[in-house]
């Protein structure tokens, strides 16, 4: 086996951490980084120092503030957070329902901000959380403004199924993506959970190409499609717009 190198190890301490396990020991940590608990110390303890961990008053290790300031300079994280927010909140105060913004990592979505509506559905999103772009209506309307050949190869891939409702039969995919483009608007039912719908809208960067998505989620029973649908596509034209996209002149 080809040894890890310095760099590997380090990562692989902070992969460790996620949503599910928020909270560590330095045993917990040695085992999943998959570490000597010497070099798991050594490496935990240079993080602490530079902040990117914290040891609570237990000996429990958490993610660290120091890597909440980098992450704040990420264009695609807190950064675009900061400008689409008065949007987002303007989309809540019109549906007072639950809205997100998303960006795309490889064949997942991240959100990187959720607003809680009034409405109760299944699907509970945290900032960080990802989904198959398939399953979603952010990941719908991402996909469907990525180039034909990276579509082609996701409609390819295993498509992931959460309910019976979900997209896995890649014709039908590519259908939905196509309406996607059609309408400016993805609406993806019941395909996470069986309860919820969202209506999504892709957010456009200076030079045009799609950056993030944003949607409203609400249950599917009483879901309005038709006045949702404006009101996100607005939302996501006026992020696209401080974000210095220009529509093209007619």
């Amino acid at each position: 086996m080809t040894p890890r190198s310095a760099p590997d190890r380090l990562l692989s301490v902070l992969a460790a951490f996620d949503h599910e396990h928020p909270a560590l020991s330095l045993t917990d940590i040695s085992r999943r980084a998959g570490l000597s608990l010497t070099t798991a110390h050594r490496l935990v303890g240079a993080l602490t120092e530079w902040g990117a961990l914290e040891r609570d008053p237990s000996g429990v290790y958490h993610v660290g503030l120091r890597l909440w300031e980098v992450a704040a300079l990420a264009p695609r994280g807190l950064a675009l957070r900061q400008v689409a927010l008065p949007y987002l909140e303007d989309l809540y105060e019109a549906t007072h329902e639950n809205v997100q913004l998303a960006v795309r990592d490889g064949g997942e979505v991240v959100y990187i901000e959720w607003l809680s509506g009034r409405s109760a559905v299944g699907v509970h999103i945290r900032v960080g959380a990802r989904w198959p772009l398939h399953a979603t209506g952010v990941g719908l309307a991402l996909l469907a403004h990525d180039e034909p050949a990276r579509q082609e190869e996701y409609c390819a891939g295993p498509l992931a199924a959460f309910t019976p409702y979900t997209i896995t039969d890649p014709v039908r995919l590519r259908r939905e993506l196509a309406e996607v483009r059609r309408t400016g608007v993805a609406v993806s039912s019941r395909q996470v959970t069986d309860d919820a719908l969202s209506v999504a809208a892709a957010v456009r960067g200076p030079g045009g190409a799609v950056v993030a998505a944003v949607s409203v989620v609400v249950p599917e029973a009483d879901a309005q499609v038709p006045v949702l649908a404006p009101a996100v596509r607005i939302a996501a034209r006026g992020i696209s717009r401080a974000l210095g996209w220009r529509p093209p002149e007619a």
